[in-house]
């Protein structure tokens, strides 16, 4: 499981990014992976740890949130 921070989140756009505790390209973090954790928005700020998914086009975002 990794861990970072909430860079920045838009319920409004339904996307954000994560910037990882241990460095590399930010994780972009969709809405339904959001809503799959029980919550309804990301707070800008907040610590939070995630699994990594690739979906079949080969794009990289967080999944399994969970905020600290």
């Amino acid at each position: 499981m990794a861990t970072g921070t909430v860079k920045w989140f838009n319920a409004t756009k339904g996307y954000g990014f994560i910037q990882p505790d241990q460095g590399g390209q930010d994780v972009f973090v969709h809405i339904s992976a959001v809503e799959r954790a029980g919550l309804s928005t990301l707070r800008d700020g907040a610590k939070i740890s995630y699994e990594l998914e690739t979906d079949r086009r080969g794009k990289t975002s967080a999944t399994e949130l969970k905020v600290s």
